[in-house]
């Protein structure tokens, strides 16, 4: 069959016409280097620092190192595929990672990927995982209490929304016991929840997963995990993705909390990133920049203006000391940076007081602002008091002497002890922590015996739970304590008081 030249022509119009192929510049480098996660890579002149650089085999590699001729990344897995003369592209994009509410619930590494087995998260926003705090013009003073239900922190250590409150102690002290007691009290508060786990083991990262599903904290919640077997890479980035998911919640004029676990091993983290890329090393091997490192991180923690929607993003960065030494390199540059400190320590830890908080050495630099007046009205003095019973306590140890006051006051300080603590995974809503600390500071404790002192606070707060609910309620609606509602605060704890004291 004979073919005519206009069918001829006709086609080929018609394939050019389609033919939309457009010419795409890329910047190309070579690697020329490869290994512990590291790789050099001659070209890609026109990279930028923290931008993502694609590798072969689907493999993404972050950009740290900028030097003349050279680029030095850091592999965000999948090394063992990638050799030396393998092609390298930027992607013109900064290391970002998705955000919002499509997160919640889940479970995912240092750039942001599943790895619970729920599927893939639809998420429809991203936000750069580096940027710039907000300046002070753009701020405003923190003043919402963020109640973690922790009697003792509430009570004398108040974190308020926007802070940055350091958890620091030996291992196994409870240090992250604390954060999720203070994640599951968020329940109906408002405020949604990021859990960064930095060099934990998998197995931990799980017990917290487990432990958060069974109180339905994961409804409102995200763990970002980076365990000890994960890249230094992922280890490094992933406290700025979870400060990123938080921001999102910042920025549409919400609540966030951020717990970093813990920012020494980020530390250790860094420290390996940028020894293998040959960075020069300065105390203790950490590079030079490793100050900077923690502040441009929890520096990004604010409560905004109203301009800016109102939202906050509290940061509770936790640390690991040796042997109580709180003066090593890490540990004073996170306490220089942050908003206060709370000090657990072994000693009381095995001595079963629960959680193991160091009163004395202690402290939230914004205070009371951070509490509920009615808070402030009933725990104002707590924190001496507790003080100078440690102070009388060690004295008391030499065999003296004391006379009636002084023994009044040791009698008093035990019973504080005891009310203060607290088992876990039980946070206390904060209408029955002033109960209980009224009960106590106002000598309605004197004579009950120490050990008896957690079984009629619980006895207390379930009578008056179910005989005068309007006790608490005024406490919760009003967040004061007027003398009239003092007046009937005593009726009712004296009430319970002679049925207590017949059993």
């Amino acid at each position: 069959m004979a073919i005519r030249p206009d069918e001829i022509t006709s086609i080929i119009k018609e394939q050019i016409e389609k033919f939309g192929a457009e010419a795409r510049a890329a910047n190309v480098g070579t690697v020329i280097q490869v290994g512990d996660g590291i790789a050099k890579i001659y070209g890609l002149s026109d990279a930028m620092s923290m931008e993502l650089l694609k590798f072969p085999h689907d493999v993404y590699g972050l950009a740290l190192n900028l030097e003349e001729d050279t680029v030095g990344a850091v592999l965000l897995g999948g090394e063992e595929e990638i050799a030396e003369g393998d092609r390298v592209e930027t992607t013109g994009r900064i290391m970002e990672v998705p955000v919002g509410e499509p997160l919640l619930g889940r479970v995912v590494d240092g750039i942001g990927r599943p790895i619970d087995g729920k599927g893939p998260i639809n998420a429809t926003k991203f936000r750069p995982v580096e940027r710039r705090a907000e300046g002070v013009v753009q701020r405003q003073p923190v003043s919402q209490p963020l109640q973690t239900g922790i009697k003792a922190i509430d009570s004398m250590i108040p974190i308020g929304r926007g802070q940055r409150e350091l958890i620091i102690g030996d291992r196994q002290t409870g240090k992250t016991a604390l954060c999720i007691d203070a994640i599951i009290n968020q329940k109906g508060q408002g405020v949604f929840c990021v859990y960064v786990a930095i060099g934990q083991k998998r197995s931990t990262v799980v017990q917290v997963l487990e432990t958060l599903e069974r109180f339905g904290a994961m409804e409102y919640t995200t763990i970002v995990s980076a365990t000890a077997s994960d890249p230094a890479a992922l280890q490094y980035i992933a406290p700025y993705a979870g400060c990123a998911m938080g921001e999102e919640f910042m920025y549409q004029g919400k609540d966030a909390l951020v717990i970093y676990d813990d920012l020494l091993k980020h530390a250790w983290a860094y420290r390996q990133v940028s020894l293998l890329l040959r960075r020069p090393a300065g105390r203790e091997a950490y590079p030079g920049d490793i100050f900077y490192l923690h502040s441009r991180l929890l520096e990004r923690a604010a409560k905004l203006n109203k301009e800016l929607g109102g939202g906050s993003l509290t940061a509770i960065p936790i640390i690991e000391t040796q042997l109580g030494d709180v003066t090593t390199y890490i540990p004073t540059n996170l306490w220089s940076i942050t908003d206060g400190q709370i000090i657990l320590e072994t000693g009381l830890f095995n001595a079963g007081v629960r959680p193991a908080i160091n009163a004395g050495i202690s402290v939230s630099r914004v205070g009371s602002k951070a509490q509920i007046k009615a808070m402030k009205q009933v725990a104002g003095r707590l924190r001496l008091d507790l003080a100078q019973y440690r102070e009388l306590a060690a004295f008391a140890q030499f065999g003296a002497e004391l006379d009636k006051a002084t023994m009044a006051q040791l009698a008093q300080g035990e019973r504080m002890v005891e009310l203060l603590k607290q088992e876990q995974y039980k946070p206390v809503p904060v209408e029955d922590q002033v109960i209980s600390i009224f009960a106590g500071t106002e000598g309605f404790l004197s004579d009950v015996p120490v050990a008896d002192v957690q079984r009629c606070v619980a006895e207390m707060l379930k009578f008056i739970a179910e005989q005068h609910p309007e006790v608490k309620d005024e406490i919760r609606n009003k967040k004061v304590l007027d003398d009239n509602h003092r007046i009937v605060m005593k009726k009712v704890i004296e009430e319970f008081k002679a049925q207590f004291v017949k059993k």
